[in-house]
């Protein structure tokens, strides 16, 4: 196996948009929504077996999180566990990660993936990740991979291609934020544009130039600490310097600005896995299309929910249709489906007017 491969996984979100049973103390890539045994961040680790060396794994998380990981990841060793003391979006971490990495091996190519994605097709995703790690030998790219849409979705960002290189890979033409319902029926038909699934390939020199060039308040950061990485320094100047850096994601950064990134279009049954309305799709339906995780549903007239309760509850739903019912022992949330975009607002209204402990 190549020792200049790496993965980064980001692993410090909290996952809103899953309250109630996603929580800040336990965030949905530590949970087993599946019911496979296995939470979504073990997952995400399994599926990396034979794409690059175990000890070239970095989890890039909250310091709250450290226990968590370790816990749920027994195999890895602590230097390989980064802690961020502040959240600041996905710009500052992977730019603390490329630093880090270079500092190990300048040749090293890294892979970056979110710990709370499902990949149904893991054996393809495998196979689209070594063509990946080598079409960076070839070509000074910063690289994503595209994800067919299938349906309208108005919750991902959207790529369109442009000249294709060779093969599966493209380069990018534009990129699109979460577009209205309207414009996204235009792009699923259009045939030209895909959903950025946020999984990324680069060399750590092709992203650290590229931060440098076009995020240089979190270059400089990283620069000031370059001689301190992979030192017992390195965490405190993290601790000292990394708030500072803005807040801000990699796409709005980086990609959306460079000239070399290039898509990878794949199929590899993939699922960003954000919403209970993401669940629901992926899920096994009874015959009237509802979904029960850790329950069993008495359905009177009632169709299209997703039901999730703790204690193996038995929940009779009468003329309900589409909606999302997930209990917890100190929270019950009832909302439509076609609404669940608006939860995250909801948990901010939470944080205002009730106790944190609901969060």
């Amino acid at each position: 196996m190549d020792n200049n491969l790496y993965c980064v996984i980001m692993c410090g979100g909290v996952g809103s948009r899953f309250w109630p049973y996603s929580r800040t103390n336990m965030p949905k890539q530590f949970i087993d929504f599946l019911g496979t045994g296995r939470s979504l961040l073990q997952m995400t680790v399994d599926r990396l077996q034979g794409i690059v060396p175990p000890q070239n794994v970095i989890i890039l998380t909250s310091v709250a999180y450290k226990e968590l990981v370790a816990e749920q990841l027994p195999q890895l060793q602590p230097e390989q566990i980064l802690l961020e003391p502040a959240r600041r979006n996905t710009a500052p971490c992977n730019a603390w990660a490329a630093w880090h990495i270079h500092k190990l091996n300048p040749n090293a190519k890294i892979m970056v993936a979110s710990s709370d994605h499902l990949i149904v097709r893991a054996d393809e995703f495998r196979q689209r990740a070594l063509d990946a790690f080598a079409f960076l030998d070839s070509n000074h790219a910063l690289l994503t991979m595209g994800i067919k849409p299938n349906r309208p979705e108005t919750g991902y960002g959207y790529i369109q291609t442009g000249d294709c290189m060779r093969g599966a890979f493209s380069r990018v033409k534009t990129f699109t934020e979460k577009p209205d319902a309207e414009l996204a029926r235009v792009f699923l038909t259009s045939g030209e544009f895909y959903w950025n699934s946020g999984i990324f390939f680069w060399s750590a020199a092709s992203i650290i130039s590229a931060m440098r060039r076009f995020a240089p308040e979190i270059a400089d950061v990283m620069d000031n600490g370059s001689d301190l990485m992979c030192t017992p320094a390195e965490q405190d100047f993290i601790n000292a310097n990394y708030p500072s850096c803005p807040n801000i994601s990699i796409d709005y950064a980086v990609m959306e600005k460079a000239d070399n990134v290039c898509v990878q279009c794949v199929d590899i049954g993939w699922s960003d896995l954000g919403t209970w309305g993401s669940l629901y799709e992926l899920s096994p339906k009874d015959a009237h299309r509802n979904v029960g995780r850790n329950c069993r549903i008495m359905a009177l007239e009632s169709e299209g929910n997703i039901v999730a309760t703790t204690g193996e509850k038995l929940v009779v739903l009468s003329n309900l249709r589409d909606f999302i019912v997930a209990d917890t022992p100190d929270a019950l949330l009832i909302m439509p489906l076609a609404e669940e975009q608006r939860l995250r607002n909801v948990v901010n209204e939470i944080r205002s007017n009730y106790s944190e402990k609901y969060l």
